[in-house]
């Protein structure tokens, strides 16, 4: 029976750790996209406001 419980309690301590790491990996990547996002904007903006500059 302790055997039983001590298997039920990793199980469980494994599933938790296993949520709190998929978030945190999952932050990271919601982090990277957006900041990623950010930069292509920014270069974006930056190469138009460069091509209509040479233009005039």
């Amino acid at each position: 029976m302790g055997r039983i419980l001590l298997i039920v309690a990793a199980v469980v301590i494994g599933f938790l750790l296993l949520g709190s790491v998929l978030g945190f990996l999952f932050t990271l990547l919601k982090w990277a996209l957006i900041i990623g996002l950010v930069g292509v904007v920014v270069m974006f903006v930056s190469r138009l406001f460069r091509s209509s500059n040479t233009h005039d």
